[in-house]
């Protein structure tokens, strides 16, 4: 029987009967993720860290304190970050534990360690999931955090629902691109990104992937999840206004060639970077584990790069390691 897409609604362009679409589709051909595997599996890709795994956890890690006071973000590697905001705890796109994959034993595995014993993690409010991918949908995170923070609200993109309703997760908000929803005097919006969704072999694209904006008077956080670049993510901020904050993704970008049309590099981040007025900011997507073809030292060292090149040397976007805080108030 052909699956139909339940949410289907034929004024949203990227909805479409049997699933969801970018809005300007773009993306590997027949027979491109054969020729990147042999191409990968020829170059021995990803090589290691210049100084090693050793050294790169020496100089991209630290351990996370949870004990600063006021509006501000601690970044927990990858895509998880921990936002601290009018006293809410907000986080991002969990994963904890030791495999980005649907196996224990197989699958891209963590090369940075989590930079906090899971005891010590605060109580958190809401959780922002930005699409189903096992980088960012980890299911054993998700069993702790129902565990840890049973009074969480769960915000998901349209079609995520039932997945988080078959875990036990009761609080579940799921929204579509540009829906808005208040919770504890946040506002949270899902919005557009250029990627795709896929947990199984059988669900290509049956749900949808977005980016988050938080909003409370006076300041606007993004958090792009993952995504590649298109001029359509300018929107984000014409219609909703001027961002304080962003973390934009910089991994997961060689070869260009299949990588472009879903993930950012650098150089692609710090355009939009610029484009929206240079905020204070975030690289995410890094450091933990190895998707594509660079090395895991790769992404901090081209973006320092893409910066120089563009004569850019403000501070308010570069590397930090993992286990950060950054403080909002000296935004």
């Amino acid at each position: 029987m052909v699956w139909k897409n339940p949410w289907y609604d034929p004024s949203q362009p990227h909805h479409l009967e049997g699933g969801f679409r970018n809005l300007h589709p773009a993306g590997p051909r027949a027979g491109d993720y054969q020729r990147w595997q042999k191409e990968r599996k020829a170059n021995r890709y990803p090589h290691p860290p210049r100084k090693g795994y050793a050294g790169f956890i020496e100089q991209w890690w630290q351990p996370a304190e949870f004990n600063q006071q006021g509006d501000g973000v601690w970044w927990l590697g990858h895509a998880s970050l921990l936002f601290s905001l009018q006293g809410q705890r907000v986080l991002t796109d969990p994963v904890f534990f030791k495999r980005a994959s649907p196996f224990s034993f197989y699958g891209p595995q963590r090369r940075s360690p989590l930079p906090f014993n899971l005891a010590e993690l605060p109580s958190v409010d809401t959780v922002l999931i930005s699409h189903n991918h096992y980088d960012h949908l980890d299911s054993a995170t998700v069993r702790f955090l129902r565990r840890h923070s049973p009074h969480a609200t769960w915000f998901v993109p349209l079609g995520l629902k039932a997945w988080f309703t078959r875990a036990g997760i009761t609080r579940v908000v799921e929204l579509d691109w540009w829906q808005a929803h208040t919770h504890n005097g946040l506002v949270y919006t899902a919005v557009p990104a250029q990627h795709w969704s896929m947990r199984t072999l059988w669900d290509r694209n049956r749900s949808l992937w977005c980016g988050w904006a938080i909003e409370h008077t006076g300041f606007r956080a993004w958090f792009c999840g993952d995504t590649g670049y298109h001029p359509f993510l300018h929107d984000i901020t014409q219609r909703l206004g001027p961002i304080d904050f962003a973390a934009i993704p910089i991994g997961a970008y060689e070869p260009r060639w299949f990588m472009a049309p879903h993930h950012m590099d650098p150089s692609s981040a710090v355009k939009l970077w610029q484009y929206l007025d240079r905020p204070l900011a975030v690289p995410i997507h890094w450091g933990v584990f190895e998707l594509a073809d660079e090395s895991l030292d790769s992404p901090p060292e081209d973006l320092r790069m893409a910066l120089d090149a563009a004569a850019e040397k403000s501070g308010k976007f570069e590397p930090v390691k993992i286990g950060r805080y950054l403080p909002f108030n000296e935004a």
